[in-house]
């Protein structure tokens, strides 16, 4: 078999695996789960008319369509938490070092989890948005070529996002300070334009609310799936994809083969 053919199969081992263990333990996904949806539902139903009020004197209904692209955005922040944690739990119980006494492709641990993140950052996005679709979100501009585009987003935003976690996962000593390291992937998105656009934050806040990963990338499936403009954002946001990939790529890589000597 070429090197390719033994990386895929060790790679798709190691998917099976991780997807096993998620169904054998569902309690972490569902609690990470549960955040954005109380998030949607807490934002529409509490502040609902409040906040549509504020951001351009629309209904309930124009403030669910403006916050769900933000919390579909924050539902993959939360879900690579868990990513982090079960990185973290294999460097600190002893089966990763078993797995280096094996004939496999020593890359195919990490790729494993990341191919099996990204999949359940799709079902989790699948989940929060039929919630959103449920409590009114309608989407009756978007084409078809904007939805296939803000899948893609999603899932690129995914993989950046999971990258960056499973480097989060191998530098934790342990399971509870990965879930900490990595908090910052979901407390992120409640800075940015996910709630109020930017231009009402203080002036001295927009910076710190603008120049970061979400708030390009939140205006950019916005613009998607209502079917309005998105600017420049939208390859600002696949420039934060792509680099976030390559960085946390890179650190993980690094990381993963200095715990091997």
């Amino acid at each position: 078999m070429s090197a390719l053919s033994l990386t895929m199969r060790d790679s798709s081992t190691m998917l099976r695996r991780n997807l096993l263990h998620a169904r054998r333990y569902p309690s972490l996904t569902l609690n990470l789960l549960l955040t954005p949806v109380m998030l949607l539902l807490l934002f529409v139903y509490i502040f609902g008319d409040t906040m549509s009020a504020g951001i351009g004197g629309g209904n309930r209904s124009d403030y669910i369509a403006y916050l769900l692209p933000g919390i579909l955005l924050m539902t993959i922040g939360s879900t690579t938490i868990g990513t982090a944690v079960s990185v973290s739990t294999d460097m600190t119980e002893g089966i990763i070092a078993r797995f280096r006494t094996m004939a496999i492709h020593r890359q195919s641990v990490l790729i494993g989890h990341v191919a099996g993140s990204v999949l359940q950052c799709v079902m989790s996005v699948i989940l929060v948005g039929a919630v959103g679709v449920a409590i009114g979100f309608r989407s009756t501009d978007a084409t078809a070529m904007e939805w296939l585009a803000a899948f893609g987003l999603l899932v690129l935003f995914a993989l950046a996002l999971t990258w960056i976690a499973v480097g989060m996962g191998l530098v934790s000593p342990n399971a509870e300070a990965a879930g900490n390291n990595a908090m910052p992937l979901i407390f992120l998105p409640l800075i940015s334009s996910a709630f109020v656009p930017v231009d009402a934050m203080p002036g001295w806040f927009r910076p710190i609310a603008e120049y970061q990963p979400f708030t390009p990338a939140i205006e950019t499936l916005r613009g998607l799936l209502l079917g309005t403009g998105i600017g420049n954002n939208g390859w600002i946001a696949v420039a934060w994809c792509l680099g976030l990939t390559a960085l946390g790529y890179r650190w993980s890589k690094a990381r993963f083969d200095r715990d091997a000597t």
